[in-house]
């Protein structure tokens, strides 16, 4: 099977002019692929039957992942296990409303979700457009805020399985299988928009490259399906983040990009010392090469890098991190976001006190980080950060209540 998902215009045009074809029926396609979003290639009725039965006769297919099983969370969360041609599987998870992910990284979706929340909070009911300014939002009206929600976020994987190794990650225990093709990365999004109907250009869209896989372990696959999204799909780079365990080459070849999404590294501790023992990566390339990688990003107007960091109970929660944090962090135009650990079966880490986690965000806030602290999404379904497997039936994970500080 040959996926046409995936291919940019011009390796249309090329394919096109192979079958004897016009550069019109290239763009045709185009648009029938990331537009219209078709499932088969009997579907692109712009093309001529006698143009699909030869694609089809030559082993062409539009070559979407298909979503095998779904998991609903009680908040709303949907994890999809997604299979490919060859019968690999990832995963793929749906959050309407997001994570609170994007707050304070000074793109539109930041500014969207701090606007909400003052509106929220001064609104006297629960309905949507009281809390959107009784339906003067002209920004959002396609299928969410049908269904009362005001933006979307899609986790996508970037590899079958992950080599990166970190210790508190479920997805490590899979080892790696392969890398994703750009169309199988993007063909996730499109299999999960039309699952939902969502109208891109009405609906508001946000994408984080977070699920199974380190992106930059996968470059050029990884950009190849970043241009399919904004140049096809038509969903701006400033509403996608790529999150990275620190890939050195990786994070240098993205500071070249032109086009390239918001940039979130997985600090996730301290110092060297803590980093290496639940991050293996730390081995090849420490905090202080990683940061200084970043610093040479040249950063959009408004834009900061988001750290990442995931708490781990008494590894990397206590105040000396926090201040260790602090000065790592000096003079970088940098956000934090905090995650409290999500627990899974055979990770022997736990959940942070409630009272250690405020603490933790109260320091770093004093000290001048903007810092915020990411919503737990499905963890009842394994759909939270760490703990993506390839799995729908599994024991409930032990929770227990995390800080109410946001």
């Amino acid at each position: 099977m040959h996926a046409l998902f995936g291919k940019t215009l011009p390796e249309l045009t090329e394919l096109m002019a192979g079958l004897g074809q016009k550069p019109y029926r290239a763009r045709q396609v185009f648009e029938a692929l990331y537009k219209q979003r078709v499932g088969l290639v009997e579907d692109v009725t712009t093309l001529s039957q006698e143009l699909r039965d030869r694609l089809i006769a030559e082993g062409f297919a539009i070559g979407l992942p298909e979503i095998a099983q779904t998991a609903k969370s009680v908040d709303g969360t949907e994890r999809y296990l997604m299979r490919m041609a060859d019968g690999e599987t990832v995963e793929t998870v749906w959050m309407p409303d997001g994570d609170g992910g994007e707050r304070g990284d000074g793109s539109e979706a930041a500014e969207e979700e701090s606007a909400e929340v003052v509106v929220a909070e001064e609104a006297v009911d629960g309905g949507y457009w009281s809390r959107r300014g009784n339906g003067r939002d002209r920004s959002n009206f396609g299928t969410l805020a049908e269904q009362g929600f005001r933006r979307a976020t899609i986790c996508i994987s970037s590899q079958v399985g992950c080599a990166v190794n970190c210790q508190f990650c479920l997805t490590a225990k899979l080892g790696i299988k392969r890398n994703l093709t750009a169309g199988e990365i993007a063909g996730q999004v499109a299999a999960v928009l039309n699952r939902h109907k969502i109208q891109i250009g009405k609906d508001r869209i946000n994408l984080v490259f977070m699920g199974m896989g380190e992106p930059f372990l996968n470059y050029e696959q990884f950009m190849q399906s970043v241009r399919v999204l904004v140049e096809g799909i038509g969903i701006p780079e400033s509403r996608m983040t790529v999150s990275t365990s620190g890939i050195l080459p990786g994070i240098e070849a993205f500071a070249k990009e032109t086009m390239r999404p918001k940039l979130a590294l997985s600090l996730n501790a301290s110092n060297d010392v803590v980093r290496e023992r639940i991050m293996p990566i730390t081995r090849k390339w420490n905090i202080a090469a990683l940061l200084e990688a970043v610093q040479k990003i040249p950063l959009r107007t408004r834009e900061w890098v988001t750290f990442e960091y995931v708490l781990l109970g008494e590894v990397n929660d206590q105040p000396e991190h926090a201040r260790e944090v602090l000065e790592l962090l000096d003079g970088i135009r940098a956000k934090v976001n905090l995650i409290v650990w999500n627990p899974g079966p055979g990770i022997d880490y736990h959940q942070p006190k409630p009272a250690d986690v405020a603490v933790f965000q109260k320091m770093l806030i004093e000290g001048g980080i903007a810092t915020y602290i990411r919503r737990p999404r499905g963890r009842d379904i394994y759909a939270a950060c760490g703990q993506l497997k390839r799995t729908v039936v599994e024991e409930k994970p032990q929770l227990v209540e995390i800080s109410a500080a946001s």
